[in-house]
């Protein structure tokens, strides 16, 4: 990485007529030391490898641009590089897993590992968050033999280190992870008062609640000027096995109910399958949450984050509005992120 990173970063707001806040931009001077550091490490301190960080955690609250800064640093890396959703990740691994099951735990967690590092010696994960049971049990093996093999990662998180997971199922099982990221990695939080995202900038004109004659009217109106010219067929997914139909698909454009989307049971692997297929989402008749309906609740919140990370617009019907969209009380932090999410996701800025 050449010149001055931080320079780049006041360059790069500038042309995009952002704010040059001072927190981000002492974040940024954090990355370019750790990239100084990690990346090109002299002869001299060749010996004192092992005190350097391999990772870079950077975590705080939605919409403060932790994703925007680890995008312009990832965008600006000269090496090889990966970036994944993580619920990707680990579905790639677990698909890793089945596929060399006749080998011990120990050899397949080794050859993952050989095989990610022949494609990246730099891996981002943005929004890490760990909820999974089954993740949670293999994630510090995991990553002990990534950070060994000298695979450098950074991620993005609404959760400090030390919260991972918390309350989480065997969560003892899950600390020595913990204890390795603490060990390895450059733990940061950028606090920033104001959620970017919900910026006069990105008014959300294609959230349209409540769920109404009126909305039903302006969601058709503008789902007809988005499909004008576009051949309608019926999609049809095969996803290991089961059937997912798609019966409003129009060269990309994609037309689903919430239901049809959160009410079956479907995960981040099916999502990630209708996202290789979609340019435009339109979602149906978004319910308010509460404790009853958690689950829909966790299968909307993975949905828009592969949509947010696979960068693709959406237009929504809903109950509420966006600020008045209500939670259940164990997704209620996570939520945040959702909502903030959806102010962008929705926007006019975030286009087609």
């Amino acid at each position: 990485m050449s010149a001055n990173l931080e320079e780049k970063f006041r360059l790069f707001c500038n042309s995009k007529n952002l704010e040059i806040n001072h927190k981000q931009i002492t974040t940024i001077k954090l990355l370019q030391d750790f990239y100084n550091k990690n990346f090109h490490s002299s002869i001299f301190n060749f010996f004192k490898k092992e005190n350097y960080k391999k990772g870079f955690y950077l975590h705080g609250g939605v919409g403060v641009g932790k994703t925007m800064i680890l995008d312009f640093f990832y965008d600006f890396m000269p090496e090889k590089k990966l970036r994944l959703h993580f619920n990707e990740f680990m579905l790639n691994f677990h698909d890793f897993v089945h596929e060399n099951k006749n080998k011990g735990d120990e050899d397949i967690i080794y050859l993952f590992v050989k095989e990610l590092k022949s494609k990246a010696i730099l891996v981002y994960f943005d929004e890490f968050q760990v909820t999974n049971i089954v993740d949670a049990m293999i994630l510090g093996k995991l990553f002990d033999k990534i950070f060994s093999e000298n695979i450098r990662i950074i991620i993005t998180s609404n959760i400090q280190i030390s919260d991972l997971y918390k309350d989480g199922l065997q969560r003892d099982q899950f600390k020595p992870f913990i204890e390795i990221m603490k060990k390895k990695t450059l733990e940061h939080e950028l606090v920033i008062e104001d959620d970017y995202r919900k910026s006069k900038e990105n008014q959300n004109d294609r959230f349209f609640s409540p769920l109404n004659q009126e909305s039903n009217f302006k969601i058709n109106k503008f789902f007809r000027i988005i499909t004008k010219d576009k051949k309608k067929t019926t999609l049809s997914l095969d996803i290991k096995g089961r059937e997912f139909l798609i019966k409003e698909f129009y060269e990309g454009v994609v037309r689903l109910t919430f239901d049809e989307l959160c009410n079956k049971n479907l995960g981040a692997e099916d999502y990630l399958e209708i996202a290789k297929v979609s340019k435009f989402m339109v979602i149906d008749k978004i319910p308010k949450f509460d404790d009853i309906n958690s689950n829909q609740q966790q299968r909307f919140i993975t949905l828009i984050d592969i949509f947010y990370d696979k960068k693709i617009p959406i237009a929504v019907t809903a109950e509420k509005n966006l600020d008045e969209l209500t939670s259940s009380k164990s997704l209620k932090e996570p939520f945040n992120r959702t909502i903030s999410r959806l102010y962008e996701l929705t926007s006019s800025n975030f286009n087609l």
